[in-house]
């Protein structure tokens, strides 16, 4: 295992994180396994139909199993725990943290990525101003968005206290990955709203959770390629003047490792801003 500064020395550590099987939940995984945590990745292969604007690469990022991040955390000497899971399940989180404790021990480290993202609107349009199909906002797409996003997010955040509580463990960490913002996320709708709730989950557990030692964040990552970024979109970021450009998953990845560390021990409650 490459070695690790004090800071970001997780030796001994386990962590939990959702979505874990492409793009910024894989590279979380590494980062925290290369600062020496033991990691449950929890993902679920999705089956997205085709879709003109989105390449291809993200269905299949999608729709791949954990072997590339099992992979990648071995080859920093880490070790690795995948369970693949359907979280609009709420029996799963519970589930999750069994396994957990059962192959690597107790979770010190939650970090809630997953996502069922899909594009939304309360307009009549049928494709966004990237040409990603659109549909209108639904009972349908509500729950899809929902049921993994926010409550999936707040009831692993409900497991995860009650059992760090419970063993007086006085040390944890909760990152919560969102997007959109609070005036709403346009064409994304039930995605922004989603996230919003649990950003809402993610700071009351900060204000709750602190006197046990726990801190909870929330990470809000720029334009980031996880397999969805074509040239129409890396020309918009490359034009827009409050953006630094598209970052990588690593990149975002640091953070919250950074977050995760000794090094965050005194941040809590914040909505991490990347751009």
């Amino acid at each position: 295992m490459l070695p690790s500064t004090a800071a970001t020395d997780l030796t001994g550590r386990v962590a939990l994180v959702t979505g874990a099987n492409h793009g910024i939940g894989a590279a979380t995984a590494v980062a925290l396994a290369r600062s020496g945590a033991a990691v449950l990745v929890s993902y679920l292969r999705l089956d997205d139909p085709p879709d003109p604007g989105i390449p291809d690469t993200y269905r299949r990022n999608r729709a791949g199993d954990a072997t590339e991040v099992i992979e990648r955390v071995h080859a920093v000497g880490g070790r690795v725990v995948p369970v693949e899971a359907d979280l609009s399940d709420p029996a799963v989180p519970a589930r999750l943290f069994d396994i957990a404790e059962s192959e690597l021990g107790p979770v010190d480290i939650l970090v809630n990525n997953a996502s069922s993202w899909l594009a939304d609107t309360f307009k009549p349009s049928t494709v966004d101003q990237h040409g990603r199909t659109l549909r209108p906002v639904s009972a349908e797409s509500f729950d899809a968005q929902f049921a993994v996003d926010a409550r999936a997010g707040a009831l692993l955040i409900a497991e995860f206290a009650r059992r760090n509580v419970a063993a007086r463990r006085g040390w944890g960490r909760i990152i919560s990955l969102t997007s959109g913002g609070s005036d709403g996320f346009p064409e994304e709708v039930s995605y922004g709203a989603a996230k919003a709730a649990l950003v809402n989950y993610t700071m009351a557990a900060a204000r709750e959770l602190a006197p046990f030692g726990i801190t909870a964040n929330a990470v809000h990552p720029p334009v980031t390629d996880t397999g969805w970024v074509g040239e129409q979109v890396r020309a918009a970021v490359d034009n827009d003047p409050n953006l630094l450009g598209v970052a990588e998953p690593e990149e975002v990845a640091e953070v919250i490792a950074f977050l995760a560390g000794e090094s965050g021990r005194l941040i809590t409650g914040n909505v991490v801003q990347l751009r």
